[in-house]
């Protein structure tokens, strides 16, 4: 049985269940780093610019490699792009954690092209497989599972390398791949999962065209990429910041910083319950002012952290959920939602990739996170911005 007809019984909540346990292995392999920097700092000899690259690397890989990512969705099936997914997610791990530097970063770039694959196909999967009322609540339980994913790295990736080595705690995550690959083969049967088919992702609800829809695109685009800088400088580096500013020790301090990851449930969820009462323009200035504490709160009042990573946590996890949902609703059909998709993704990703080397680097030259803290809060006014101007033509209750 496809994904299309899960989607239509009651068995369309085993597909759920499916992309849930998919975006815990899209986030969580590559956050993983963070918890354990000092120490393979000390093992690999690498430079904090070089340590942001770990993290940036599989963003970058977002941006470069989306449209031959939208190619093998299109080439291969959806289906088997999601296994194509697991499959690299797994393997690159495995690099990752077996060598030295250059199978560190070659890892790395693994992780980064396998999930770009699964970035890019599942939106697609969600707007054809599911009805317009049920979108948003699948593109919500995406988006959360992907923090989901970010927590429980960020939860356990310190203890284990404590216990046994940075290298077996990064290793661990393939567990997440091996069940989702299971999950998966029995949802969508062994032969859509693994024998690529030509099937485009076709179907899908068609709506009429967005006026100005050009500038709707620029402005999702801008929107994400201020998104994706202020969550991946502030995933990588505010272990390191609770460490150097407040003197929490790793392991607190990575466990500190899950809760920017795990209340990001609480956004991705509840921005589709939202829209059936407020307006998007409501709903993503809320977000936006929620956004905006987390680097103000951190240089005006730093003792209150957990405040506002838990603002931050709501505020980004509703962010991307936002923003997707904007792309599904708007497109005119699914292929217009492809290329919308590929394009915000692919240039936002890429300026995503930028922050957290670029804090590393500002933090190392001026050796202080005031400086560091003000990239981010840029990069947050500009979600707030654009974000708000983009997403204003969907309609609340679709």
């Amino acid at each position: 049985m496809n994904g299309r007809l899960l989607a239509r019984v009651p068995n369309g909540w085993i597909l759920l269940a499916c992309i849930g346990l998919l975006a815990l292995n899209l986030r969580g392999p590559f956050v993983a780093v963070a918890p354990v920097v000092p120490v393979m700092q000390v093992d690999l000899g690498f430079s904090p610019v070089m340590l942001g690259l770990l993290t940036s690397i599989p963003v970058l890989c977002f941006s470069l490699s989306a449209p031959l990512a939208s190619l093998a969705a299109r080439k291969f099936g959806a289906e088997f792009a999601v296994t194509l997914t697991l499959f690299g997610v797994l393997a690159g791990i495995i690099v990752r954690s077996s060598g030295g530097p250059v199978l560190v970063v070659a890892g790395t770039v693994l992780i980064g092209l396998a999930i770009t694959i699964g970035n890019i196909a599942v939106p697609l999967i969600i707007r054809r497989d599911f009805s317009t009322l049920r979108q948003g609540t699948a593109m919500g339980i995406y988006t959360a599972a992907l923090n989901i994913g970010s927590f429980l790295t960020s939860m356990v990736t310190a203890p284990l390398a404590e216990l046994a080595g940075w290298r077996a705690a990064l290793a661990s995550v393939g567990i997440l791949a091996v069940v989702a690959m299971a999950f998966w083969a029995t949802a969508v049967g062994p032969r859509s999962a693994f024998v690529p088919s030509d099937a485009v992702v076709p179907g899908g609800q068609d709506h009429p065209a967005v006026k100005g829809s050009a500038w709707i695109t620029a402005g999702l685009t801008a929107g994400f990429a201020g998104q994706a800088c202020s969550y991946y400088a502030v995933t990588a580096w505010l272990p390191s910041y609770l460490n150097d500013e407040l003197g929490m020790p790793a392991s607190a301090a990575g466990a500190g910083s899950s809760i920017f990851q795990i209340l990001a449930i609480v956004g991705g969820l509840g921005v589709p319950f939202a829209a059936k009462y407020f307006s998007t323009t409501t709903t993503a200035v809320t977000l936006g002012i929620l956004w905006t504490a987390v680097p103000a709160g951190l240089l005006l009042v730093p003792d209150l952290w957990w405040l506002w990573s838990a603002f931050g946590g709501v505020a980004q996890g509703g962010g991307i959920t936002l923003i997707f949902i904007a792309i599904i609703k708007l497109a005119r059909d699914q292929a217009a939602a492809g290329r919308m998709s590929a394009t915000v993704q692919g240039v936002g990703y890429c300026f995503g990739a930028v922050a957290p080397p670029l804090v590393g680097f500002v933090h190392d030259v001026s050796g202080s996170w005031t400086p560091a803290l003000l990239v981010v809060l840029a990069s947050v006014l500009i979600f707030f911005i654009c974000t708000t101007f983009s997403v204003r033509l969907v309609p609340k209750g679709r």
